[in-house]
């Protein structure tokens, strides 16, 4: 995956995300950079910094979505984070160190799951075998050949019972580890969670395993995790973990525009201008303590996105606006465009809708005038309250649906067709009213 071109990286966004071709362009690009950088040699790559991206559109354009799309399909930590959630070094609540230490956190949950998998016959025989143990009387030592051979005939007719399920009633014990501290708060500075982490050691006697009696069912997920302890080399783990979140680690900043002083604005928060302080040596390049070790940001991809309502990029102070050299602004949805939203994704939300209640045994036929009413009706709720983009047509979409959906089992072996009287009637009335439209839509 690694390998796409910018062309084949857009590709794949249009299946899950309408329009935006500026800003799927611009991030393929970007993309496809870093990959380039790493063909480079080891001299040229440090000269070569991310590009990072300003995205400038309302709420629900698809702005996160193209991101999060991205780092999926190339298996890269991607995190999002909002902006206004942090505050200036000195006062209470999260600073912003703590974003990449989440980042390392996402990205030791990628590596692990991936080893996870490649190990996953391993894993499997570790745990039958430590299921099977507890249910066979075990082999006498210097058992005889005929010992041995019956031993191995009623192993195997464990294995089949237990591949069946027969088994799964049956109680065993298994050891559990209780930590008397868990101390995995990535908000709190690095320091403070070195403190703790080296009160846990000195307490390790409370961390001694338990013995706990679970069905065999139960014990599967117990025995798993104690499988990729055994099996699993932690430190290779880290270290391909560090790694990967520092050359292709994504974090999306959220909500920048929050954090930007207006300049029409008659009184000026020194908090916010703190922040962007706070961000600005995390978007250069510097060194950050967490708990794979010291992760190096130089080489991160910043996104940072904002509406801009109340303010405008040039109002974050000037050295963070030159971290963020690629600005892209995101199109607001018309009609034609929320109804593409609606159907033509790989997970469209009216495909979302039918799988839903197929699973109540209703099938869903959304007539074409129907959607296209959805699609009219979003869009003037949007105009009237609140622009929350598509994020609009799940509310619109809920609202529709409401009454079949509760009366579900009613309907179960029906087919029921969903037309634009039906919209109309669920919809029409509080969309010509603002203030319900602002209330319940």
């Amino acid at each position: 995956m690694e390998n796409l071109t910018p062309k084949e990286i857009v590709e794949y966004l249009d299946k899950y995300v309408i329009g935006q071709e500026k800003a799927k362009k611009t991030i393929a690009v970007a993309l496809r950079n870093r990959y380039r950088r790493m063909k480079l040699s080891p001299e040229i790559q440090k000269d070569i910094v991310p590009k990072n991206i300003l995205m400038i559109g309302d709420t629900g354009v698809g702005k996160t979505e193209i991101a999060r799309r991205l780092a999926s399909i190339m298996s890269l930590p991607f995190i999002k984070v909002e902006a206004s959630k942090y505050t200036e070094v000195g006062f209470v609540g999260r600073d912003v160190e703590s974003m990449v230490r989440d980042l390392a956190m996402v990205s030791i949950g990628i590596v692990k799951e991936e080893m996870t998998k490649a190990n996953e016959e391993k894993i499997e025989a570790y745990v039958e075998n430590k299921i099977i143990e507890q249910l066979l009387p075990p082999l006498p030592t210097g058992a005889s050949e005929e010992k041995k051979s019956d031993y191995e005939r009623s192993f195997a007719k464990m294995q089949e019972r237990l591949a069946k399920g027969e088994l799964d009633h049956l109680k065993i014990n298994v050891e559990i580890t209780q930590d008397a501290f868990d101390f995995g708060d990535n908000a709190m500075p690095m320091h403070i969670i070195e403190v703790q982490e080296s009160i846990s050691k000195v307490l390790g006697g409370l961390n001694k395993p338990k013995k706990k009696e679970v069905t065999v069912k139960e014990s599967r997920p117990i025995l798993a995790q104690e499988a990729t302890h055994y099996l699993l080399d932690e430190e290779s783990i880290k270290k391909e973990a560090l790694e990967r979140a520092q050359m292709g680690g994504i974090i999306f900043i959220d909500e920048i525009d929050k954090v930007a002083v207006s300049s029409v604005s008659s009184r000026q928060d020194p908090s916010k201008e703190g922040v962007q302080r706070d961000l600005l040596p995390i978007v250069e390049g510097s060194n950050v303590h967490t708990k794979l070790g010291v992760l190096k940001t130089d080489h991160i991809l910043f996104i940072a996105a904002g509406a801009f309502h109340l303010s405008k990029p040039s109002d974050l102070i000037p050295e963070l606006q030159g971290r963020f050299p690629l600005r892209v602004e995101l199109d607001c949805l018309d009609e034609e465009t929320l109804y593409r939203i609606l159907t033509e994704p790989k997970n469209s939300i009216v495909q979302q809708y039918k799988l839903l209640m197929g699973i109540e045994g209703v099938a869903l036929l959304f007539k074409e005038e129907a959607l296209r009413a959805v699609a009219k009706y979003a869009l003037i709720a949007n105009e009237k309250s609140e622009d929350i983009g598509a994020r609009r047509l799940h509310t619109i979409m809920e609202k529709v649906l409401e009454e079949i959906s509760f009366e579900a089992d009613r309907h179960h072996g029906e087919a029921i067709e969903i037309d634009e009287a039906l919209v109309s009637q669920q919809i029409g009335e509080i969309v010509k009213d603002e203030d319900a439209t602002r209330y319940i839509l």
